[in-house]
C-alpha cells in the first residue's frame, strides 16, 4: 500500500470516559474513576431497569456493564444507584466542546456522540505543545482541572486511525492515550483476532467475513478488494480501507443528505396487545412526526410504519416484527397521515404484542400550496389545515403538553410522559 499518496494529519478522538458516571460523580464531589455509582433507567420505562452507565470502578469490582437489567446489580450498599439527568449531561458535553475550541476552529470539531469528540489539529497542534502526544495531555488535563471528568485520547493521521487507536488502546493505557499511524498498522491493527472489537464491524458483519475464511485484520487487509465488493457492496472497499487504516474523510466538507426525512420511534414501557392501546401510541407519534415537517415547511410523499414485536414473539423466530412502507398524495395534514398509519398497521398486525413503534417521513417537497381533493370538500379539507396550525402555535409557544387530544389520556398512551424526558430518559435538572 503506497502510504504516500494519502492524506497524514493529526487527529484527535477524545472520550469522556464513563461519562454519565462520571457526571454524576463530580456533582457529589466524588471521584469518577473511585466512585461506584450506577446510572439506570427508570422501572417504568423499561421494564425493570436498565443501566446506562457505570463507573470504572463498578465495572471492574461487581462487573456490572452498560444495557445490564436492574436485576444484575448486586444489592450492595456501596453501589449507588442513581437516575439519568440527560440535562445535566448535554450542558457537560456543551462545555468540554466549548474548551476543545481553545484548541481547534470550530469547522475542524465533530461532535461524534454526547461524550465522545473528533478534532482535526493538523494545522493547530504546533501552537500548544512539541508533539501530538504532548497537546492530548493539555487538553486531558484542561478537562480534569476544570469539569473534574477524565478523557481518553486516540491519535492518528486521519480519523479512523485516531478511532481505532482510542478503542483498542488508549482505553487500556495507564495515560488514556493511544496512537496509530500509517507505519504502525502491521502492529496495531492487523493482530486484532476479534472482528468485532473494531469500529464499524458488529456481529452480523463478522459472521459474514468468516464466511470468507477472513477471521482476523490482517486477514482482512491481505484479502481481495473485489470480493469484498460483490459480498458487501460499497461497504466492501470501506472495510478493506479499515484494515488498511485508511480514511480521506474532510472534516471541513460539508456533505448533503441524500434523503431527508423525519422520524420518531418509542420502545413502550410494556409489551402493548390490546388494539386500541397501539392505535393511540401510532396516532401520538404520527402527529408529532407531521408537526415536525410542519415546522420546516415540507410535504412528505412516502410514509413508514415499523412495528417490533415483544421479546418473547420475537424468539420464537418466526419474524420479530414488520416495517411497511406506502407512497400518498404530498400532505403534510395530521389527519391524514395517522389515517394512512393506522392503514397500514391494520394490514400487516396479525395480534402479536408490540414493543417498539417507529414513523418516518420522507419523500419530501417543499410545502408550496395545498392540493385540494376532488372527493372532500373544500371547506372541511381548509378546516383541518387551519387546525392543525393553531395546535401548532399553542404548543410551540406553551409547550407540546399544553393541548392535547383527549386519546392522550386513555390507558397506553405515552405522550405526556415522554414530553419531559431527554433522549428516552429522564432530563433531571441541570444545575442540581
Amino acid at each position: 500500500m503506497n502510504y504516500a499518496k494519502e492524506p497524514h494529519g493529526v487527529f484527535f478522538f477524545i472520550d469522556n470516559k464513563s461519562f454519565y458516571a462520571s457526571c454524576e460523580s463530580v456533582v457529589r464531589g466524588l471521584n469518577p474513576l473511585k466512585s461506584i455509582i450506577v446510572v439506570m433507567s427508570e422501572q417504568a420505562n423499561t421494564n425493570g431497569g436498565l443501566v446506562l452507565a457505570t463507573s470504572p470502578m463498578a465495572k471492574k469490582l461487581y462487573h456490572i456493564t452498560n444495557v445490564s437489567r436492574q436485576r444484575d446489580v448486586p444489592h450492595r450498599a456501596d453501589i449507588l444507584v442513581v437516575p439519568p439527568r440527560m440535562n445535566l449531561y448535554i450542558k457537560m458535553s456543551l462545555k468540554i466542546n466549548q474548551i476543545y475550541q481553545e484548541y481547534a476552529a470550530a469547522e475542524d470539531i465533530l461532535p461524534y456522540s454526547i461524550d465522545e469528540s473528533l478534532l482535526d489539529m493538523t494545522k493547530s497542534w504546533r501552537l500548544f505543545g512539541d508533539s501530538p502526544e504532548a497537546v492530548a495531555k493539555i487538553i486531558q488535563h484542561r478537562i480534569r482541572q476544570e469539569m473534574g471528568l477524565y478523557t481518553t485520547v486516540g491519535i492518528g493521521e486521519n480519523p479512523v486511525q485516531a478511532k481505532l487507536a482510542l478503542d483498542l488502546y488508549a482505553k487500556h493505557d495507564d495515560q488514556l492515550v493511544g496512537e496509530i499511524k500509517y507505519e504502525t498498522v502491521p502492529e496495531t491493527i492487523w493482530p486484532i483476532t476479534n472482528l468485532t472489537d473494531v469500529w464499524s464491524i458488529g456481529q452480523r458483519t463478522a459472521k459474514r467475513l468468516k464466511r470468507l475464511h477472513i477471521n482476523t485484520m490482517a486477514e482482512l487487509a491481505h484479502s481481495n478488494p473485489y470480493q469484498l465488493k460483490a459480498e458487501f457492496g460499497i461497504v466492501g472497499y470501506q472495510l478493506f480501507a479499515l484494515a488498511w487504516g485508511i480514511d480521506r474523510t474532510s472534516l471541513a466538507e460539508k456533505r448533503s443528505v441524500k434523503e431527508p426525512g423525519f422520524s420518531n420511534s418509542q420502545v413502550l414501557p410494556r409489551d402493548y396487545s390490546k388494539y386500541a392501546e397501539i392505535r393511540v401510541v401510532i396516532k401520538e407519534i404520527g402527529e408529532q412526526v407531521a408537526a415536525r415537517i410542519r415546522a420546516h415547511q415540507w410535504l412528505t410523499t412516502k410514509i413508514s410504519l415499523g412495528i417490533g414485536f415483544s421479546y418473547a414473539v420475537a424468539q420464537q423466530g418466526e419474524r420479530s416484527g414488520f416495517h411497511c412502507t406506502k407512497t400518498i398524495e404530498a400532505t403534510n395534514n395530521s389527519h391524514e397521515l395517522v389515517c394512512e398509519l393506522l392503514s397500514l398497521f391494520d394490514d400487516y398486525w396479525n395480534e402479536e404484542p408490540v414493543r417498539n413503534i417507529a414513523v418516518s417521513f420522507s419523500g419530501l417537497m417543499h410545502d408550496s400550496g395545498e392540493q385540494l381533493s376532488l372527493f372532500q370538500p373544500v371547506k372541511q379539507q381548509l378546516k383541518q389545515t387551519a387546525v392543525d396550525q393553531v395546535v401548532d402555535c399553542i404548543q410551540t409557544e406553551f409547550g407540546i403538553t399544553s393541548l392535547v387530544r383527549a386519546s392522550s389520556l386513555l390507558p397506553g398512551a405515552t405522550m405526556i410522559n415522554r414530553a419531559s424526558l431527554v433522549g428516552g430518559h429522564n432530563g433531571g435538572n441541570a444545575y442540581d
